[in-house]
């Protein structure tokens, strides 16, 4: 029945003629709506790829609809896992309305595309139907669907159309990828410029972009390729133009990975309308290429050794996974106690970059990517040996496992409990705060450093005689680290024959930038000597700038500089230069009986008296502001024998119970919890801390003196 048609009465009329009219909120719809058929046969079920553009976001608890033409079978039972492509938090079924909530965001001018891989019958007739999509945030868009009949469905939909090559079948493994030869139906030709549409099986096999360098389409360049959730997009190249056939080949170096679950997969190739379906191929969770896959990677140890400190050194290869800026990777070492209670980032590299943050907790150690890091699925782990991590106490084999965003990596199996090899130490850190050598009759305050040729620009042989080490080093696993300043060439190898340890040959010589790491063959017990011999065949060259420069001496197992010594490069030493008349608040005394136990040294002179030797020092005392002597930390501690410890930022001397500390920059200091005013603020030269002595020895019991005689300052007790 008809329905009635009745006028407005006038007055509404009227009102609505009178009323101005209301701009109309923009509403936005979804563009470049494309809906294609897996089998556009008549009465066939098929898969639809859905492919369009946002105008609005769509946040996670969104919906999209898709709407079928009502000749469409539409199966109530269509669930999550059958849409491929995006991830769904849940479908629904409402009379030929398929209704997905999403369940991740996506922003304006995202390319959504996904596939209803089942459920979906074509009608029975041949013809063009429309299908329609919507989000909840934008209007609909049509497309339409040309259905054929089903005798000339266009669509194979057939197994064993081409075959799938693969560089291997391990899963997770990143690989290369060739498809075809695929032979088009009927007439088509492949043309320039044209789309061809590649279904993945599993979204988590791509990257986030390929480049097209990466594609080829019969053997030509992709002219361009695109990605859109498990789909990737490629423009025909001129090469290819009026081939009657696709070939597909992805190197390597697109990034593609297997699916990480073993399974039967196959691959999906639409052109022109009609998709092709390759043969099935299978992915195996401990395939035969399982020995090269990327998870598999090796560990180096710097020493094998049950419980032993060691570096640890890996490459490991997390395919489509990038660890990125502040990116964390977690590393999972076997056992908790191989992991110190407190980690420092500079001992964990990167890439070669120190990390920006490092924790631990329990077996588990967690690295925060640096600053400016490029992000990248290739990372290069070193846990140098300055990080005290130690191997398993009991001998066996182990594996360490490697993670970034949620891609786990597990390494080859590692020996613990041999005997040690030589050391590949990566990246060994500087050490740290000063620990005294004890007082054993022998100290530092002798040893020296010695060129064998101080000519500019010449290679020379170094002679380095440690009179006593605080801690004992064992062999092949501790280190002597001897740090040459900016100037000095040394060379990024030296082979051990060239360095020998108390007269036999180093057991391993390792090279980080201006410092020489030596490790001995043999060990050297607490309180002995360690004579370095390092031969100008080693290629160590000296600078080309006539100075005084200062070489110093650290090991692994004392925190802190050993000694440093000051030598002479294209000039006399150090010793030889002019002394400078002291100012009225030097210390002016008539020239007197020297006490014997006293320690002298000479303005601007880089060197100092003890016991009738003189001895090096790595900076010249100075005066500083007029009147007051600055000299530097290594004086206190070798020629005061007073305990010294200091760093880039800190001094503490020591006598007995008294402690006097300083901080570099400042001019407040402290005498054990009293805050004193220096005359001047502590400054570091080359590395080392010039403090004013009178600050020192008036507080701790010194007496100093002026010798006019020898123009000399002296300290005694």
């Amino acid at each position: 029945m008809e329905k009635s048609k009745k006028a407005l009465p006038i007055v509404l009329a009227s009102a609505l003629a009178a009323t101005p009219f209301v701009a109309v909120p923009q509403a936005y719809a979804v563009e470049k709506l494309d809906v294609s058929a897996d089998n556009d046969g008549a009465g066939k079920e098929s898969d639809y790829d859905i492919k369009f553009t946002l105008e609005e976001d769509l946040s996670s608890g969104d919906t999209i609809t898709v709407d079928f033409d009502s000749e469409f079978d539409v199966e109530d039972d269509i669930s999550k896992k059958d849409i491929d492509g995006i991830d769904v938090k849940k479908v629904e079924v409402d009379g030929n309305e398929v209704i997905i909530t999403v369940d991740e965001d996506f922003e304006e001018g995202d390319k959504i595309s996904f596939t209803i891989t089942s459920g979906i019958t074509n009608p029975d007739d041949k013809g063009t139907y429309d299908v329609s999509v919507e989000t909840e945030n934008e209007s609909s868009d049509t497309d339409e669907v040309e259905i054929k009949k089903s005798s000339s469905s266009s669509s194979s939909n057939s197994k064993n159309d081409y075959s799938v090559t693969l560089s291997s079948k391990a899963a997770g493994e990143k690989v290369s990828l060739k498809l075809g030869k695929i032979s088009l139906k009927g007439s088509d030709e492949l043309e320039t410029s044209s789309t061809i549409t590649v279904t993945f099986p599993e979204k988590g096999m791509l990257p986030s972009s390929i480049d097209e360098d990466d594609v080829k389409v019969n053997g030509s360049t992709a002219k361009s390729v695109s990605i859109s959730g498990s789909s990737v997009d490629i423009k025909i190249p001129s090469g290819a133009d009026s081939d009657d056939y696709i070939t597909l080949e992805f190197d390597k170096s697109a990034g593609i990975e297997n699916p990480s679950s073993g399974d039967k997969y196959v691959f999906k190739v639409k052109y022109d309308g009609t998709t092709y379906e390759s043969d099935e191929f299978e992915i195996t969770k401990n395939g035969s290429s399982s020995s090269s896959a990327s998870d598999s990677f090796t560990v180096n140890l710097s020493d094998p050794g049950a419980g032993a400190r060691t570096s640890y050194t890996f490459d490991a290869d997390f395919g489509s996974k990038e660890l990125k800026e502040d990116g964390e990777l977690i590393l999972e070492f076997p056992s908790s106690d191989m992991v110190p209670g407190i980690l420092t980032a500079s001992d964990f590299l990167l890439n070669g970059k120190s990390a920006k943050k490092a924790t631990a907790v329990g077996n588990r150690v967690a690295l925060v990517a640096p600053t400016g890091f490029k992000a990248t699925s290739k990372v290069k782990v070193e846990v140098t040996y300055g990080a005290w991590i130690s191997n398993p106490k009991t001998a066996g084999s182990y594996t360490l496992k490697a993670t970034v965003s949620g891609r786990t990596l597990e390494s080859k199996a590692f020996s613990v409990g041999g005997s040690s090899v030589n050391p590949t130490p990566t990246n060994p850190t500087n050490p740290t705060n000063p620990v005294p050598v004890p007082n054993t009759g022998t100290n530092n305050s002798t040893a020296t450093i010695a060129l064998t040729q101080n000519a500019l620009g010449k290679q020379t042989g170094v002679n380095v005689a440690i009179k006593g080490l605080g801690v004992g080093l064992q062999k092949q696993r501790d280190f002597i680290e001897i740090v040459f300043p900016v100037g000095y060439k040394v060379p990024a190898y030296i082979a051990p024959a060239n360095i020998s340890v108390n007269g036999v040959g180093a057991n391993f010589v390792a090279v980080r930038g201006q410092n020489v790491l030596i490790y001995p063959s043999q060990d050297i017990p607490a309180a002995t000597s360690a004579n370095i011999v390092i031969n100008p065949a080693a290629n160590i060259v000296n600078p080309a700038v006539k100075n005084t420069y200062s070489i110093s001496i650290f090991t692994s197992e004392e925190r802190g500089l050993l000694f440093a010594r000051a030598v002479g490069v294209g000039m006399p030493s150090p010793a030889q230069s002019k002394p400078v008349t002291p100012t009225p608040q030097q210390p002016q005394q008539p020239s007197a009986t020297i006490p014997a136990n006293s320690a002298s040294f000479k303005v601007n002179t880089a060197n100092f008296t003890l016991h009738g030797k003189t001895y090096p020092l790595s900076v010249a005392p100075y005066i500083a502001d007029g009147n007051t002597t600055m000299v530097p930390a290594q004086f206190f501690k070798e020629a005061l024998a007073l305990t010294t410890q200091w760093n880039n930022t800190s001094v503490a001397v020591i006598s007995g119970t008294k402690v006097v500390k300083f901080t570099v920059g400042s001019k407040t200091a402290k005498v054990g919890k009293t805050e004193i005013q220096l005359p001047t603020p502590v400054v570091l030269k080359n590395g080392m801390p010039m403090i004013p002595i009178r600050t020192v020895t008036d507080n701790l019991g010194y007496k100093v003196g002026w010798d006019a005689k020898t123009s000399s300052v002296y300290v005694h007790k």
